[in-house]
């Protein structure tokens, strides 16, 4: 692993931020989880649709599992986009929130070769040189280029503000072919939303529509369908930390973001969206909560509510809601093994944490007070990687200098030599 995705893996799970990069290295569990999403990402290959809630307490991996499958998405030949809710940045608000949202997305478009959001430019000059390539080998000119590209554009004109859509493709590709840097700057401009006024978008680009609160949505539908035209499989839609509008304030607020969940939701299962994926990530109480959670709003709660026989232990992962329990102790000690090696080649040191040692401070970690309950993998990562730093630091320290000497007994469930296994899932991207 080239030492500056080490370095930056270390120091993201220790501040308890999940890194953008490098997660195939240190996943571990959510096998059915992950297969289930999966999944749900070939549907929308095949020009389906998908919408699936994320469900867990804060430190349970939840936005790690997000963060997992927008890589892999991405490496799968998708387009995804991501942001993380705040009260700037809602599904709907009357300070353009919705709008907020959706330049945040836009800002964090990403795909295989540029990971790291950005890539709207990227996107529309490969699709005009596939489009020039294609054109080339029929032996065309620039006139047929542009002919073919009308063609194209025109095909989005049946979808809702497809004329307009069409349009800036359009002037996008007469600013490509004048190299003229200006228009091409606005019209990325307009793509993501930048454009206060109708006017301001009439005056630079001809085109008497921007997007805003009302139609993001239906914006996006649209960028999904573009970006099959440009060579991708889909778009997948990666939105986090849904407890933000749990945390609103004003029920009429709350109702009106609900409302576009809804939307959405519909969408999907009726099947007026194609080739897009929604991910949604929250806590448990931001979705049950029956005042001011998800389920407060009726029409989603009577979609999204279990049936009788799904329960903790028998669950149905084709259900809207997936929920996910903490890693067993077992996935816990697969991880911090991993951790354990990951630290030891970025420092260029041999391991010096021994099988015994791991089960020692997993016992010490699974026997705090209140840890049956309360424990998370996020305090544990963090303990430990504080662990390896003290002992990597201070030579002549052993980990019963660090983590005391008392005897434990083993955390409930019994780790042992015979316990520990791996069960996680290896990306091969």
């Amino acid at each position: 692993m080239p030492s500056r995705i080490a370095n930056i893996l270390l120091n993201a799970l220790k501040g308890g931020v999940v890194p953008r990069v490098g997660l195939e290295y240190v996943t571990v569990g959510r096998a059915l989880e992950i297969s289930a999403i999966l999944h749900d990402i070939d549907m929308v290959a095949d020009g389906g649709a998908s919408f699936r809630f994320i469900v867990g307490k804060y430190g349970s991996g939840k936005s790690f599992l997000l963060q997992t499958i927008r890589n892999y998405a991405t490496a799968k030949g998708f387009a995804v986009v991501d942001a993380d809710l705040s009260p700037e940045r809602r599904f709907a608000g009357t300070k353009g929130q919705g709008l907020a949202t959706y330049k945040e997305l836009m800002q964090n478009l990403s795909t295989k070769s540029k990971p790291d959001g950005g890539a709207l430019p990227l996107v529309l000059e490969r699709w005009i040189s596939g489009i020039k390539t294609q054109v080339a080998a029929e032996g065309g000119n620039d006139e047929a280029v542009e002919a073919r590209i009308y063609t194209l554009a025109n095909q989005l004109e049946g979808m809702v503000n497809g004329f307009e859509f069409a349009k800036a493709v359009i002037t996008y590709w007469r600013a490509y072919r004048e190299d003229d840097a200006i228009l091409k700057s606005n019209v990325l401009r307009w793509f993501r939303g930048e454009y206060n006024t109708r006017r301001d978008a009439k005056t630079d680009l001809d085109i008497n529509f921007i997007v805003t609160d009302e139609n993001w949505y239906d914006f996006l539908k649209i960028i999904a369908a573009f970006l099959v035209g440009a060579g991708y499989k889909g778009l997948l839609v990666v939105v986090d930390e849904l407890v933000n509008i749990f945390k609103i304030p004003n029920s009429i607020t709350r109702a009106n973001n609900y409302e576009k969940i809804l939307t959405i939701y519909n969408d999907v299962l009726q099947g007026k969206a194609k080739h897009i994926g929604f991910l949604m990530g929250g806590t448990p109480q931001c979705m049950e909560d029956k005042y001011r959670g998800v389920f407060s709003y009726e029409a989603l709660r009577s979609r999204l509510a279990e049936g009788h026989f799904a329960t903790s232990d028998i669950k149905d992962l084709t259900a809207p809601i997936i929920r996910l329990t903490m890693l067993t102790q077992e996935e816990m000690y697969v991880l911090i093994e991993k951790l354990r090696d990951l630290h030891a080649n970025l420092y260029n040191y041999a391991p010096i944490l021994t099988h015994e040692d791991l089960l020692y401070f997993l016992t010490v970690e699974y026997n705090r007070v209140g840890a049956n309950t309360h424990i998370t993998p996020r305090e544990i990562i963090r303990d430990f990687i504080e662990l390896t730093n003290i002992l990597h630091q201070n030579p002549h320290k052993s980990v019963s200098d660090i983590l005391g000497s008392n005897s434990f007994e083993l955390a409930k469930g019994g780790l042992s030599d015979e316990d520990i296994h791996s069960d996680f899932i290896e990306f091969e991207v």
